[in-house]
């Protein structure tokens, strides 16, 4: 698999041309501002007989010149202020999975912890929040292992946070992260992934499931195969009463770009193309079969459906129900 990784270069010169492409201050006032108090950090509803709630891990910010990394730098930027988003940096919101059905628990992904970004590491708190009991999680699947996704596995002590639940991770991607001398063979910057990645993996008391593609976690679970942005990434398939809700993890990150123009990768996707034939298979079969998506990055609570838009996709969120 050939991986693809920026040079420094690369991300200078894209970060260079950003003042040709100034924000318009109309277009910035048309961007909302954060809120003075919190807003809720969890959100639920149902799927057949699945109990679903999506739980936020907090949000982070990268530069936007990373987003469309082999795409024209002006069309990117573009693109960006016709979606009334910043041309300076990308906003993410980190939307974790919880399914409640049957005898499972099923959490996907553990999020950042206390080790990545101080704006993240929030999913321990939305999970109380939500009422939902850490103590009763059977399952953890880990869909890959960047830092917003496994790094928040073991608390401030090293000790898994959840030391009771089976852990699963896709063969593959266990397979990359823990090569020998994986950390002397990647770019300097992401050599704290690398080390990171490790330290999580064999965190003492955890005991891992390694998975295959459709791979049964529990009944009406299941992983699929989603490589690109890493090379084993996996996204978890929910099923019950005959529907269906996909948790893409990273395969997908942008709610618009990645639909708009899915040939279009970014800096942290580690084989481009293999990320961009992931993507077209995902959006086909999600649109084909009615599938529910969550993105983990997508805003929250980052779930919605797949059309067909001409010769692309688009992403339609779904309607909020409250209570009768």
């Amino acid at each position: 698999m050939t991986l693809h990784r920026p040079t420094r270069r690369d991300m200078l010169r894209l970060a260079a041309a950003m003042p040709a492409f100034a924000l318009p201050a109309a277009m910035a006032r048309a961007q909302l501002g954060a809120p003075e108090t919190t807003n809720p950090g969890h959100f639920s509803f149902t799927l057949g007989e699945a109990r679903i709630t999506v739980l936020s891990d907090g949000f982070f910010t990268t530069p936007a010149t990373g987003l469309g990394v082999n795409a024209d730098p002006a069309e990117v930027q573009t693109f960006l202020e016709q979606h009334f988003l910043s041309q300076e940096e990308n906003y993410s919101h980190t939307n974790h999975l919880y399914v409640e059905l049957g005898e499972a628990r099923v959490l996907v992904d553990t999020g950042s912890g206390s080790r990545f970004m101080d704006t993240a590491g929030r999913l321990l708190t939305n999970m109380e929040a939500a009422g939902i009991d850490p103590g009763t999680i059977t399952h953890v699947v880990i869909t890959h292992a960047h830092p917003d996704h496994i790094w928040g596995i073991r608390d401030d002590f090293d000790e898994p946070i959840l030391p009771d639940a089976e852990y699963i991770i896709g063969e593959t991607e266990h397979a990359y992260w823990m090569q020998d001398e994986l950390v002397n063979q990647v770019p300097a910057e992401m050599q704290q992934f690398v080390l990171g990645a490790v330290n999580s993996i064999t965190a003492d008391g955890l005991e891992w499931t390694l998975a295959s593609n459709d791979q049964q976690i529990a009944p009406g679970l299941r992983v699929i195969d989603t490589p690109g942005h890493t090379p084993g990434h996996m996204s978890v398939v929910v099923e019950s009463g005959g529907r269906q809700l996909m948790a893409l993890g990273d395969s997908m990150t942008h709610a618009y770009m990645n639909f708009a123009h899915p040939d279009w990768y970014n800096a942290f996707d580690m084989d481009g193309e293999t990320t961009v034939a992931t993507r077209r298979r995902l959006t086909d079969m999600a649109a084909a079969d009615r599938i529910a998506v969550l993105g983990y990055h997508f805003p929250f609570p980052g779930v919605g459906h797949i059309m067909r838009d001409g010769g692309t996709h688009r992403f339609v969120p779904a309607l909020w129900q409250f209570t009768p």
